[in-house]
């Protein structure tokens, strides 16, 4: 995450942290938040984040809490007031282009694995 972008973000991640000498040492929270978006973006598990994010157990705590507490919503927030590129978005209308998604669940409405062959169904 570049200097800028923490700027930015900080405020927002440090005013979500409980108050000093309550809980656990503080850690740092931009490598925290790293590699929460190294995980959202490898989908990688949380047991298999590299060490240089800290200790897998604490991102995923981090990640519940500010999921939790609204934090993840207030840094979007945040990013597209301060960004001028999405001044021609519509907000009032979204969709999400799954095509290349699996089917998951799919049921009778999905046909044999094609790489199954000689397999019934």
């Amino acid at each position: 995450m570049s200097d800028d972008l923490w700027a930015k973000v900080a405020p927002i991640i440090e005013a979500d942290m409980p108050p000093k000498g309550v809980g656990r040492p503080p850690v740092d929270r931009r490598r925290v938040l790293n590699g929460i978006i190294f995980r959202l973006r490898t989908s990688c598990q949380w047991n298999h984040l590299p060490a240089v994010f800290g200790s897998d157990s604490t991102v995923h705590r981090y990640f519940q809490r500010w999921s939790r507490n609204g934090v993840f919503e207030r840094v979007w927030s945040c990013l597209v007031e301060s960004c001028p590129q999405l001044a021609a978005v519509r907000w009032e209308w979204q969709a999400a282009d799954v095509a290349m998604g699996k089917a998951r669940m799919g049921g009778e409405a999905v046909g044999p694995n094609p790489t199954d062959r000689g397999k019934k169904g």
